[in-house]
């Protein structure tokens, strides 16, 4: 076990963790919301250091990422656990801490090195919450940085503002989800909706490259209500942000709901840019032209996409090739 980096001893040997917004008070011997974290005599522990459950090479178009190093290759890592308990997750299996701690040991500086044997132009924080596994990826990104790679976060972005602060010189890239309303956040995700937007707020002050998904989910947050309010929540940020909108399947524990249709993803697709943000995608609609990122002055195609695939670039020094418009991201 390796001691975490954020948390404030307390009396009684309890401790305050500050690693996430849920700013748990754990008691000797208990561990916090997201599970790989325990109090062992008023010192917090982490269980999941090098402990990767998880190890792939991605496409950056599957986090997904497509405005930062488009048509390149991240190494993804996870290890179990989340501090949110999402009844639709779609990673629940390796994200929801229910039979102890399990995963190969890695090193940072090993990690590392296989990202860049494989010619990785980054290493992705995903799968689960990379804010459960924080000490690692902080250890991680600060040897990937040295050595010329960048790092990008897929979260849910409820992690401190300490947190952030922390990692931030190492951090390039951010794809956070923006799950719906208060009530959303309060109901399904036993969370709350602000520190979210304030994280996203941070990321943009600290230089870092930000995505937003939401999984739209019918009855949910698909009301033209929620999805405005989105939308005009990001916009009000920044309309340069990418925003993703992707359709929900059934799964976990949601598993008798129906999929979302695909004209309320269109249709949401069309009120992101109602609200004047400059680009919109869909999601988990392969060969829809919404996949495709459009120059927002000329409105030629600029990225032509069928699902992960690059069919098409036409952005030539982080500009518009047709008009010369510049185009927002890391190119």
């Amino acid at each position: 076990m390796k001691e975490t980096y954020l948390y404030e001893p307390l009396e009684g040997n309890k401790v305050k963790c500050k690693t996430c917004n849920h700013f748990c008070i754990i008691k000797d011997g208990g561990k916090g919301r997201c599970g790989v974290r325990v109090n062992e005599g008023g010192k917090l522990y982490t269980l999941v250091y090098g402990k990767l459950i998880a190890e792939n090479i991605d496409p950056i178009e599957k986090k997904p990422f497509y405005h930062f190093l488009p048509q390149s290759f991240a190494l993804s890592i996870a290890t179990v656990g989340c501090n949110f308990s999402c009844p639709f997750c779609q990673n629940y299996e390796i994200s929801q801490v229910w039979d102890g701690i399990v995963g190969i040991d890695e090193k940072p500086e090993s990690v590392v090195k296989k990202a860049i044997s494989y010619k990785c132009e980054s290493i992705s924080y995903t799968y689960t919450e990379p804010t459960v596994f924080f000490e690692f990826a902080y250890d991680t990104a600060k040897i990937a940085k040295e050595n010329g790679l960048k790092n990008n976060f897929v979260t849910n972005g409820y992690m401190s503002k300490e947190a952030l602060e922390m990692i931030s010189p190492y951090l390039d890239a951010a794809n956070v989800d923006l799950k719906g309303d208060e009530e959303f956040y309060r109901n399904l995700c036993k969370a709350k909706r602000e520190p979210v937007i304030e994280n996203i707020k941070k990321m943009k002050e600290l230089g870092i490259w930000v995505e937003v998904t939401t999984l739209i989910i019918p009855e949910y947050n698909d009301s033209e209500e929620t999805i405005r309010n989105i939308a005009r929540t990001i916009k009000e940020i920044d309309p340069s942000i990418p925003w993703h909108i992707s359709r929900f399947f059934p799964h976990f524990k949601m598993r008798n709901h129906y999929p979302t249709p695909v004209e309320k993803i269109k249709r949401a697709r069309e009120i992101g840019f109602e609200e004047g943000l400059k680009y919109v995608y869909t999601g988990n609609i392969p060969g829809d032209e919404g996949e495709n990122t459009y120059c927002p002055s000329c409105k030629k195609v600029l990225i032509r996409r069928f699902g992960y695939n690059i069919l098409e670039n036409n952005i030539i020094d982080g500009k518009c090739k047709f008009c010369g418009e510049k185009i927002d991201g890391v190119f």
